[in-house]
């Protein structure tokens, strides 16, 4: 079977510094880190990270590395989880300027089937509609 692709595009009502550095931020809602039970995060080229989720009564761990990181405009890490099926899949962020907000683009690649695929993109609308929010977007606006 071919592996799959997902992409999500979101539009943020913010520059893309404020949004780039606020996808990266634990702290803050935005990003897929916030809200973790547990997290190690270390957001440099050849970081790692680990971070462990509650969804629909269970808990997730997640483990990658970061393969680029070009403030404002991209960030590229793997993403693995019992949802990749053990796979170590890439995600790819872009930040693209658009006036006074950032349009943001969400690649999630070698994903193994339909199903994984479906879920993923259900995540990732959350995670892109949660930073939209942080900067004051409406729950239903999208780009």
């Amino acid at each position: 079977m071919q592996p799959m692709e997902i992409s999500v595009t979101k539009l943020v009502p913010a520059p893309a510094e404020e949004v780039f550095d606020a996808w990266l931020d634990r702290g803050k809602p935005g990003g897929p880190w916030f809200g973790a039970r547990g997290l190690a995060l270390n957001p440099v080229v050849g970081g790692l990270y680990w971070l462990e989720v509650e969804h629909a009564g269970r808990k997730w761990a997640h483990y990658g590395r970061f393969l680029a990181i070009e403030r404002p405009k991209r960030i590229e890490h793997t993403w693995m989880s019992e949802g990749t099926r053990g796979l170590e899949t890439v995600v790819v962020l872009t930040f693209e300027p658009l006036g006074d907000s950032t349009e943001v683009t969400l690649r999630h690649s070698g994903l193994a089937d339909e199903e994984m695929g479906k879920g993923h993109q259900e995540g990732w609308t959350w995670c892109l509609s949660m930073l939209a929010q942080r900067f004051g977007a409406a729950p239903g606006e999208s780009a």
